[in-house]
C-alpha cells in the first residue's frame, strides 16, 4: 500500500515543474518499462499490481519492486485504463552534444513541436529508422511528459535528445541542413547524401523565420489533394523513410 506522501510525489510527476524538481519521471506499461529496464536509464522504483510477475520482466540488473493494489495504481497513473506497472525513472543529465557524433549520419532538429503525441510519434519513428540524435529548440515539449513517454512505446530509451538554442547551435554545425518547407524541392528528387540535419517545425506555424534563414536545402513533400498540410509526425516519417531509402541505394 502506498502512503499519502508517496501518492502525492508520484502524482506530482505528471507535471513538468515537479519532474524537474524531483529529477524523475514515470513510465507506464509492460513493454515500455521493459525497454527502460534494459537501457542506460536508472530505474528508481517499479510499482506493479499482483497481475504482474516481476520474474517475467527481462531483467539485466537488480531492480527495486513494490507491489501495490490496483486502486493505488489508478491514483498515480496518467492513463484512464492503467496497465498494471509503472516505473519511476531518474531523469539523466542532458548529454553533451558532440558534433563528431552527428557526422556520417542524419539527425532530427525539432523547432517548437508542442503536441506530446506528435513528439512521441517522432521519437518512435526516429528509433525505427535508426536515428540516434534529436536536437530540440528550448520551447519544444518536454520529452518526459507522460503523454510523450507513452507515445514513444519505449523508444525514448534508445536515443539521445538534446535541448538547445537552435539559432546558436545550427551555424556552428558543419553539416548539410535540410528543412521541411512547403515551397522546397520535391523530396523524391532530392539528393540527401549520407549525412545532415533535418529540421521539422511547429504544428501550426512551421519553422521559425530565423531558423529558416539557417537552412541550406528546403525540401517539400508534394501533395495531390486539398489538405493544407501534413501532420508533423507523419511528415517526419516520410522524410525519415526517404532519407533511409537514399542511404541504401
Amino acid at each position: 500500500m502506498l502512503s499519502k506522501s508517496q501518492i502525492s510525489l508520484l502524482k506530482s510527476l505528471h507535471h513538468k515543474k515537479f519532474r524537474s524538481g524531483h529529477g524523475a519521471f514515470l513510465v507506464e506499461g509492460y513493454k515500455s518499462v521493459n525497454e527502460f529496464i534494459n537501457s542506460a536509464y536508472h530505474i528508481e522504483v517499479i510499482y506493479h499490481t499482483p497481475a504482474i510477475d516481476p520474474k517475467l520482466l527481462n531483467l539485466s540488473r537488480k531492480m527495486n519492486f513494490n507491489e501495490i493494489s490496483l486502486n493505488d495504481l489508478e491514483k498515480i497513473s496518467t492513463l484512464k485504463t492503467p496497465q498494471d506497472i509503472i516505473a519511476m525513472v531518474k531523469i539523466p543529465e542532458q548529454p553533451v552534444l558532440d558534433e563528431s557524433e552527428l557526422k556520417g549520419k542524419f539527425s532530427l532538429v525539432l523547432d517548437g513541436i508542442q503536441d506530446p503525441g506528435n513528439m512521441g510519434t517522432i521519437i518512435r519513428t526516429a528509433d525505427w529508422f535508426g536515428i540516434q540524435h534529436i536536437i530540440c529548440s528550448d520551447n519544444t515539449v518536454d520529452i518526459y511528459n507522460p503523454k510523450v513517454v507513452q507515445a514513444t512505446m519505449g523508444s525514448l530509451a534508445h536515443l539521445n535528445v538534446y535541448y538547445t538554442d537552435l539559432e546558436t547551435f545550427l551555424p556552428e554545425i558543419k553539416l548539410p541542413i535540410f528543412g521541411a518547407l512547403l515551397n522546397g524541392e520535391n523530396i523524391y528528387q532530392t539528393n540527401f547524401g549520407t549525412e545532415g540535419l533535418l529540421v521539422m517545425g511547429n504544428e501550426g506555424n512551421g519553422i521559425r523565420l530565423e531558423i529558416i534563414k539557417l537552412i541550406q536545402h528546403s525540401v517539400a513533400i508534394p501533395g495531390a489533394g486539398k489538405a493544407e498540410s501534413l501532420n508533423v509526425g507523419i511528415a517526419t516519417a516520410i522524410f525519415c523513410s526517404e532519407i533511409s531509402r537514399n542511404s541504401h541505394k
